[in-house]
């Protein structure tokens, strides 16, 4: 999902498809001011702020972040006073005046925004709540074309890696999303039995919006590097072959951008 938002109808699409990030929280708010040097003057001059806030939020049974990028930035607040928790939300309000958008994230106004327009980025995934405790990593694809990866297209891309992997349908006890097409778990082909728990969950589903595919893979149980290299292998093919953004964390990456981002998330573990 991307849309741009300059005019009151944009607006009323927004609060129509998110419901006003009902019962949402912000994850992560970021500030870009930019200045340019004047040869004139011989000084740097401000040339526009940018801020860009994630949401995470829930909507019909769907799990949604959201990364609403302001731009032409001319006045903003985004402090925590007084023992305000601004991350949390209750519902937003908008407004477009004199040419400007609006956004007040909190009824209090310390999470404000005036910008000249907006940018909403967003993936949709099922609501996933079981094993959450024994989960080790999490990455999420979403992509534009109507086709993504079959079980087989998984199972033969990890057999040419040299990591020859079994399938398993997931046998669930409770409802499943109607958007989830199918689901099971990923097992290195020489796994002893005890490893039972070893394992990494392939969720393929709908988006609600449009066409494409989602696939969210689960790695759960001890750190065993044989299932890193599954997800690792998976994630670099699929970037690779479709078009589409990945989610880690609440960190929404572009599908041509992983590997470059997954270099610099790396270099700066190091670092740390």
């Amino acid at each position: 999902m991307n849309r741009t938002i300059k005019h009151a109808e944009d607006l009323r699409w927004l609060i129509g498809h998110t419901g006003g990030f009902r019962a949402g929280y912000v994850t992560e708010v970021q500030i870009l001011k930019r200045r340019l040097f004047d040869e004139g003057s011989t000084r740097h001059v401000p040339a526009g702020t940018t801020i860009a806030v994630t949401i995470h939020y829930e909507i019909r049974s769907l799990a949604r972040v959201a990364k609403l990028t302001m731009t032409g930035v001319t006045d903003f607040s985004v402090f925590e006073q007084d023992g305000i928790d601004c991350s949390s939300l209750s519902v937003i309000q908008t407004e477009l005046n004199a040419g400007k958008l609006r956004f007040w994230f909190d009824p209090q106004g310390e999470l404000y925004v005036v910008c000249d327009e907006a940018h909403l980025e967003e993936l949709t995934l099922p609501v996933v709540t079981a094993q959450q405790s024994a989960e080790l990593a999490r990455w999420t694809f979403q992509g534009l074309e109507t086709g993504g990866p079959t079980i087989q297209w998984l199972l033969d891309e990890l057999d040419q890696a040299g990591l020859p992997c079994t399938w398993r349908h997931a046998e669930r006890s409770d409802a499943i999303h109607p958007a989830v097409q199918w689901e099971g778990s990923l097992k290195p082909a020489d796994s002893v039995p005890m490893d039972k728990d070893n394992l990494v969950q392939a969720m393929a589903y709908s988006p609600p919006e449009g066409p494409g595919f989602g696939l969210m893979l689960r790695v759960f149980g001890v750190q065993d590097r044989r299932l890193s290299r599954i997800l690792e292998i998976l994630a670099d093919r699929i970037t690779q072959c479709f078009s589409g953004n990945c989610l880690v964390g609440t960190t929404i990456i572009p599908g041509r951008e992983w590997e470059r981002w997954l270099v610099r998330e790396h270099r700066s573990r190091r670092e740390r």
